[in-house]
């Protein structure tokens, strides 16, 4: 239980409350010798300290999507050029709104331009 609060308390973006139910749910796992359930702790709080190094809260995939909304481009054309299908797209589009707190792609275009994530060059693959 106390693992279900502190990743809600990390959704919520309270680091500390996060901290502290998770480190309640380390010390009961370690005085019941729980050796698995302190593996996922430890792999699920790696896992929350990534995304948190994530700029932005984007993924990799929505920050070359953004970039993409940036340029003016459709749902279609991103599709197209990332060999998505456009419901994927469309679906990328939606959590980057999410994420971002905006409601259009004029507001997504300009957070990213403010940002910088709009003038940042993709990673070559």
């Amino acid at each position: 239980m106390r693992v279900l609060v502190g990743m809600a308390c990390h959704a919520l973006g309270d680091r500390e409350g996060a901290d502290l139910e998770f480190e309640a749910a380390q010390s009961v796992f370690e005085s019941l010798g729980a050796l698995p359930d302190l593996e996922r702790l430890a792999e699920r709080r790696g896992g929350l300290e990534a995304d948190d190094a994530r700029p932005h809260g984007l993924t990799a995939r929505e920050l070359e999507v953004l970039r993409l909304v940036a340029t003016g481009k459709t749902n279609k054309a991103i599709a197209t050029d990332l060999f998505l299908s456009e419901k994927t797209v469309d679906r990328h589009v939606s959590n980057i709104f999410m994420k971002l707190d905006v409601s259009t792609r004029t507001a997504a275009t300009a957070y990213a331009w403010k940002s910088g994530i709009a003038g940042e060059r993709r990673p070559s693959r």
